[in-house]
Order: C-alpha cells, then structure tokens, then sequence
C-alpha cells in the first residue's frame, strides 16, 4: 500500500513521518541480516539468526509501529476535540455579542420611545398652557363701573341666551338705583315683608336665588349677579329687560 493511502499519513508531522520510516528500515534490516544463508559471502563471515530471535524482533517492530499509530490517533482525535471546542467557543461568544447587540438595540429603542413620549408630553403641556394664555389674552377687561358691569353683564347673558341691551338695562338701573350697587329699599312692601330690594336693579333675596345665573357671584349686592338675575327673571316675566318701564 502507497503512503498516500495510508490512513492518517497525510496528517502525520514530519517527525512521526521519519519515525515510521525508520521502524520500517530497522526491521527489515534486522529481518534481512537474520536471514542471510551461512555460505554467503558479505566481505566477513556471518552466521544466520535463531528463528525465535527473528520472531522476537519482528514482534517488537509491530508493537512499536502499533504504538506508534496510537500516539498519532490520539493526537490527531487530541487535536480535533481541541478545534472542536475552539469553533463552539467562537459560536458561543457570536451568539453573546449578538444577544448583547440585541438588548442594546431594545435598550436605545426603548430610551428612544420614552424620550418620544416625554416630548409628545411636554408638547402638549405647552399646547394647553399656550392656548390658555391665549385665551386669558382674548379675555376682556371690563370696567369697575357702571358701564363695565353692564358689558360684563351682556357677555354672560349672551352665553346664557338671555335678551337685552345695553340700553334697556342701563335705563331700569338708573330707575332703580341710580347706578348704585349697594342700594337698599327699606320702605316698600318687600322690606316690610323682610326681605327688601337689593342692588343695582332692585331684586328680593327669593327672585335672585331662582334666577341666579351660574357662574356669577351669589351676592344680591354683586353689580353683574344682581344685573343677569334680573334680566333672567325680565326675561321669564316680560320677555326682555327691554320692555320693563317701571317697577317689576
């Protein structure tokens, strides 16, 4: 058999190589020394070895040859366990960076929609503060006076609907009490009931607490609650403040 064909040969260094070979000579020196005939002519007289002797040293040869194919076994199967672990390793430690890759990548993703959020939070917060500052700003001022509590008056009743002008309540205040808003009839026949005309248009404690509007303040002396009770009440009784001429 060539030693192409021989198993193992072509992973064998070249010491194990030179090994083989050399076991390989000795022996068949050795067998072909014992064998030589006793008339043989050499240049020196030899004798021909026992057949034990040759048997002896041909039994030897295999051991060693055998034990040398061991040793090569057993390193390459060595050498293989050790690639072996060395491919699960590199296995393992790309499976370690990926999972790793992974959960950074979940991570960022993570820290990416909380900062979104936080955005779309604050966003909104300066949406709803804007719009409040906006509204404060178309929010109008009305004067501390006659003319302002009537306009103030107008704007709530309008959100209410509930008629009148400016006009036909300025005329019925003026009337009523002369544009003042702690005016107080302690004579009539409410005040002897106990319960007298109050404010700027003159209305009993029962008529403003049953058409008190919502959002004014519950204070018959209040200019705007005592304005849109009483036109609330006009309204219900007459129509409109527009078409009360005299007292109501």
């Amino acid at each position: 058999m060539s030693a192409s064909r021989t198993p193992g040969f072509r992973r064998m260094s070249k010491t194990h190589k030179f090994s083989i070979a050399g076991v390989a000579a000795v022996g068949a020196s050795a067998l072909a020394f014992s064998l030589v005939p006793g008339n043989a002519v050499a240049g020196t007289e030899t004798q021909a070895a026992p057949a034990s002797e040759v048997a002896w040293s041909t039994t030897v040869d295999t051991a060693k040859a055998t034990a040398l194919q061991t040793s090569i076994a057993e390193q390459n199967a060595f050498t293989a366990a050790q690639a072996k672990a060395a491919a699960q390793a590199k296995a393992q430690a790309a499976a370690n960076a990926k999972a790793a890759a992974q959960a950074k990548a979940a991570a960022q993703a993570k820290a990416k929609a909380v900062a979104a959020a936080k955005a779309e939070a604050a966003a909104k917060k300066r949406a709803v503060e804007q719009a409040a500052s906006r509204a404060a700003a178309r929010k109008p001022v009305y004067a501390n006076n006659l003319d302002g509590w009537i306009r103030e008056a107008l704007d709530i009743m309008k959100k209410h609907n509930i008629p009148g002008t400016y006009h036909g309540i300025h005329k019925n205040v003026m009337r009523e009490s002369s544009g003042n808003p702690r005016a107080i009839n302690n004579w009539d026949i409410n005040a002897i009931n106990g319960v007298p005309s109050k404010g700027l248009l003159q209305v009993i404690k029962p008529t403003f607490d049953a058409y008190h509007v919502p959002g004014t303040a519950k204070d018959q002396y209040d200019p705007v609650a005592n304005i849109v009770a009483a036109c609330n009440y006009a309204a219900d009784r007459y129509g409109t403040i527009d078409n009360v001429n005299s007292a109501y």
